[in-house]
């Protein structure tokens, strides 16, 4: 009876991928796998001629999407067959819809490899149906608390899916999950050597973090990107490798180059997080034996479906969107990095929003704070708008505490993007930077593209 159920939520999965394909392939990555998990609650767990010694999870708070995305593309090179949740969909209903494409209609596996982003608060359900052997893990930061709560509920999640058949990949220099070294024995250890890029806190705001092994302090000797970095536990000297399993090094970012194990890589994107991609990109490849000419291949060739920047074009003003997830200290960092490297005079917009996953919903901008945003004052910005029905005051007053002149900087207490766009029109540059949440870069995309074509019919 149990196969029974498995098949027919099979067939009707099958049905809902061909159906929203014709409707919306961007809804086709969740509702089929979605709807079969209805039917029969372990639905992922029926599948046939699943290798999990193949099958690869990587989870952790920033960099899945990319992650897996470059394994993928880099498995795929070496002529591997993979089954993947690519789009993002990262939830059970998503890794249930890719399964159900690659399957015959018996549920057969009809590839080699299965690598999939895993959401961290939804591994241990999708990992009792679907034993992953290989876990990568890439960081755990804090990130949209009404969710999440603080990073060590997070971890405390993680550690329960973690057994003795595992291979675990783990960040060197992240203290949270390189501590997970202490549940296994089969670990590869992968990192990012110190480079031009890498810097110190030493600011009002900055703070570290306790020592996951015995609450005490930890001490970065430098970092890489935000909160990973070469650190020292001050009391039980608990601390990254000197040398790990692997280690990228000699990275040049002007020629988009770095060197791991000898061998020279060259890649299309160069941006400090990416460096850590790599490197357990790397790492997986080791173990599964794909050769380092293929990897070489991959890398330069690779393309990044969910890349940070996007550009809409205003009328002369070209608007840079940079994507960053609510909530999450990390990714705003590395936007507003981004920014500070570019020194031509330009416009810096800046829409923090409320957060609406449930009800009640929670605002907050604690997340600001936990940044460094001193360079942009130092980066030629003429002007600051600050926009957000929820929380432009606050924005704008974490600007000012790090030195901006009040007078630079507009509040905009709207979500309209009728109101964004004419506090824009004011100004005559036309080298615009935005961060916002996803949702609003999209609805600003819609009402930029009806102004041109208003502004055309008009001309004509």
């Amino acid at each position: 009876m149990e196969r029974v159920r498995f098949v027919i939520a099979l067939f009707v999965g099958k049905i809902l991928v061909f159906l929203t394909k014709l409707v919306s392939k961007e809804r086709g990555t969740n509702i089929p796998g979605a709807y079969a998990n209805k039917i029969k609650k372990d639905f992922i767990k029926g599948f046939k001629d699943v290798n999990y010694d193949k099958t690869i999870f990587i989870t952790g708070t920033n960099g899945k999407s990319t992650t897996n995305n470059i394994i993928v593309h880099t498995l795929k090179t070496a002529g591997k067959t993979v089954t993947t949740n690519i789009e993002g969909a990262n939830l059970i209903g998503g890794i249930a819809t890719a399964l159900i494409k690659n399957s015959s209609l018996s549920g057969k596996i009809k590839t080699e490899f299965l690598c999939f982003e895993v959401d961290e608060r939804s591994l241990a359900r999708i990992h009792e149906y679907l034993p992953a052997k290989n876990l990568c893990i890439t960081n755990l930061q804090k990130d949209q608390v009404q969710r999440n709560g603080e990073p060590d509920y997070i971890y405390q999640k993680l550690k329960k899916v973690i057994n003795k058949e595992m291979t675990l990949f783990l960040n060197n220099e992240e203290p949270r999950v390189k501590s997970y070294e202490d549940f296994l024995e089969n670990v590869v250890y992968y990192g990012v050597d110190k480079n031009d890029t890498s810097f110190i806190k030493d600011g009002f705001y900055d703070v570290t973090l306790p020592c996951p092994k015995c609450n005490d302090k930890i001490k970065f000797e430098y970092y890489n990107v935000d909160n990973v970095g070469k650190f020292l536990c001050t009391n039980c000297n608990f601390k990254s490798e000197n040398e790990p399993n692997v280690f990228i090094k000699n990275i040049n970012f002007e020629t988009k180059e770095f060197e791991c194990d000898g061998h020279k890589y060259k890649v299309p994107y160069n941006q400090p997080f990416f460096m850590y991609n790599y490197a357990l990109c790397i790492a997986i490849c080791n173990k599964f034996e794909i050769p380092v000419d293929k990897q070489e291949e991959a890398f330069s060739t690779f393309k990044n479906i969910s890349g940070r920047l996007e550009t809409i074009q205003y009328g002369t003003k070209e608007i840079k969107y940079i994507r960053m997830k609510q909530e999450n200290p990390e990714t705003l960092q590395s936007a507003i990095d981004y920014i500070s490297r570019d020194n031509k005079p330009k416009i810096f917009m800046l829409g923090l929003e409320q957060l609406e996953d449930f009800k009640p919903y929670y605002t907050n901008t604690f997340y600001a704070f936990d940044c460094n945003v001193d360079a942009l004052n130092k980066s030629n910005i003429e002007r600051y708008i600050c926009f957000s029905e929820a929380v432009a005051y606050d924005s704008a007053n974490r600007l000012i505490y790090a030195g901006v002149d009040k007078n630079k900087i507009s509040i905009l207490p709207t979500d309209s993007d009728s109101e964004i766009l004419k506090e824009l029109d004011k100004y005559d540059c036309d080298n615009v930077y935005l961060i916002t949440w996803l949702h609003k870069y999209e609805e600003l995309i819609k009402d930029v593209a009806k102004l041109k074509e208003m502004s055309e019919k008009n001309g004509k």
